[in-house]
């Protein structure tokens, strides 16, 4: 039985209760950060239609506190108004709100000045924790004050996210529970882990209900629950995310129903990860490393239940035939599909070269060394790098630890671009001679996952031409606002040309879109002055999520700043493109 004070939720001889009445959980996972708030309450009607009657979101600290000590939860960041609407909308609320979240989201919800000051991350290192109970401090108390106790949704809190996977201080979960206790959260804890007695074993804490993440694993999950506790699936995922240069994946409606009425049959209770999986909008996209960097693509669409523009689909209607029985009355009708916009084009009108654009940045730090991000205080994005050289004849140009691509030039000629896990040298010109070495270098995500969470990014070790290591940096620094579309140099983009672009939409009406664009190589895309994401031809995805709410009637701005090579045109399309399929379940 739980220990913890007046739950609504608790457990006895391996089944939950609810106000003292057995009960299931059925649950979808929403993350209020991937999801235009004003779509926060489309898609929790969506999720309450699909039968469930809880959602599970994480909460990104990261999100909340991009500079140390500056904390926002207004707007978009208001999670309290997004639980609010849950309740409303008649679901519980299953909040996750550890330290670190994984979900596919940069540095797994760890605030990058954070990562960049200790290695230490997930432990009791006394500079991790002070951090932790920092943003606790400001968290925790807007979260108990919506719990069910106190008349809200909120009936489970995470401790910690697969922690059996990643380490083993158990000193470190004892803080974070006993932190989330002494500042007022009284409902029913939990814990999440992997289907191995290694993972529960290194997971679990005392006074928190463990469950379990698998694509399948049912009867392992059911033998490696604790005593008498309730079993429960709290990441089932019906579907998976995508890196770039994989190909889309996809889990049948079949598979993925099986395993949630097998879960079912043997008394569980589940939260499918992803019901809606939403959007990585800006630079939040994390990223994986399995020998290689994986970055995962803007799109989160998981192939989920809830499309990433809202739609519904076969497993949306599978999950409601599997939950209604749960039900006492009928589900809620499922709301009618988005409106989209007209299929549109319009031609990108050039501005400004990458090389000349980086010229207008003012200059942020100088240094004998090229700083890492981390250093310059720069959360993601890119960042140039540029210093006077000289260099004999057949010469090599070196960039070590770099983190994650570099697009090179020497003043105004492009050398070439390196990556992260490929070639780190380029050829000089063979003659030899001198100029200014311009060093452009993108995060593509920070890691997510596994040993190298909160690796650091930019040039890590230094720029060398042959032996000789060059020195004399500045440092210029590109955020996530739009390249000033103005002094244009052509009336149309030239092949090969990168750099900044616009094009203009006349609309209207306001209404969700998808974008593509045609021709482009490696961009990132702003729709009327906020960051949509980035495409790369590598694939898989190739069109861009643009929600309603970000157009206007009248006129529309579409800045483009590609890296590599700028297409032709941008096209507004009333259908997504994930580019090729492969069944994937998850591991």
């Amino acid at each position: 039985m739980s220990t913890s004070a007046s739950p609504r939720l608790t457990w006895r001889d391996g089944a939950l209760e609810r106000d003292g009445r057995p009960h299931r959980i059925l649950s979808g996972a929403v993350h209020y950060f991937r999801v235009h708030p004003d779509h926060w309450e489309d898609r929790l009607r969506r999720l309450a239609a699909m039968g469930a009657n809880t959602v599970d979101t994480y909460i990104a600290w990261n999100f909340h506190e991009r500079t140390e000590g500056a904390y926002d939860f207004t707007g978009w960041r208001d999670v309290e108004r997004f639980i609010r609407i849950a309740g409303e909308v008649g679901l519980d609320v299953f909040v996750r709100p550890s330290p670190y979240i994984c979900a596919e989201w940069s540095n797994g919800g760890i605030p990058f000045w954070l990562s960049g000051r200790t290695r230490a991350l997930r432990t009791s290192d006394p500079v991790f924790l002070a951090a932790v109970d920092a943003w606790y401090d400001q968290l925790i108390p807007r979260l108990a004050a919506l719990q069910a106790a106190n008349g809200g949704p909120i009936c489970l809190i995470q401790v910690e996210n697969e922690y059996g996977s990643f380490g083993s201080d158990a000193a470190y979960l004892t803080h974070l529970r006993d932190g989330l206790r002494a500042r007022g959260l009284t409902e029913l804890l939990t814990t999440a882990d992997g289907i191995t007695a290694d993972m529960v074993e290194h997971g679990s804490v005392a006074g928190a209900m463990g469950t379990f993440t698998f694509g399948t694993g049912v009867p392992a999950a059911v033998a490696l629950r604790r005593g008498d506790e309730a079993l429960m699936c709290s990441e089932l995922w019906g579907g998976w995310f995508d890196h770039w240069g994989e190909k889309h994946h996809v889990r049948s409606a079949a598979s993925m129903i099986g395993t949630v009425d097998e879960l079912l049959a043997a008394g569980g209770s589940v939260s499918v990860y992803m019901a809606h999986g939403g959007t990585n909008f800006g630079f939040w996209n994390g990223a994986n490393h399995d020998q290689v960097l994986q970055p995962t693509i803007t799109g989160y669409d998981s192939d989920a239940p809830i499309g990433e523009d809202g739609t519904v689909n076969e497993k949306f209607h599978a999950l409601r035939r599997a939950f209604a029985p749960f039900h006492a009355g009928p589900l809620p009708e499922v709301p009618a599909d988005p409106m989209f916009l007209p299929a549109a084009s319009a031609p990108l009108v050039a501005s400004v070269g990458l090389r000349e654009l980086v010229e207008r940045m003012p200059v942020g730090a100088t240094s004998p060394v090229p700083l890492t991000f981390e250093e310059l205080g720069a959360e993601d994005g890119l960042v140039a790098y540029q210093a006077a050289v000289s260099f004999p004849a057949d010469a090599m140009l070196g960039i070590r630890g770099l983190r994650d691509r570099a697009t090179v030039f020497l003043d105004d000629v492009r050398l070439g671009t390196l990556e992260h896990d490929g070639a780190h040298e380029l050829a000089l010109p063979a003659e030899g001679g001198a100029g200014t070495l311009t060093i452009v270098v993108e995060s593509l995500g920070r890691i997510n996952y596994g040993p190298l969470t909160g690796e650091a990014k930019g040039i890590l070790q230094g720029v060398t031409i042959g032996r000789r290591y060059v020195h004399g940096w500045t440092h210029r620094i590109f955020g996530d606002a739009a390249p000033a579309a103005s002094d244009t140099l052509t009336s149309h983009v030239t092949s090969h040309a990168d750099g900044s672009a616009s094009a203009v939409f006349e609309i209207d009406e306001p209404a969700d879109a998808w974008l593509a664009f045609p021709g482009g190589a490696k961009g990132m895309v702003w729709l009327n002055g906020f960051l949509l994401g980035r495409y790369w031809e590598r694939g898989p995805q190739v069109t861009l999520y643009a929600p309603g709410s970000l157009w206007r009637s009248g006129r529309n701005e579409i800045v483009v700043l590609d890296t590599d090579r700028l297409g032709t045109a941008v096209e507004i399309r009333q259908a997504p493109e994930f580019g090729e399929v492969e069944e994937f379940i998850g591991s």
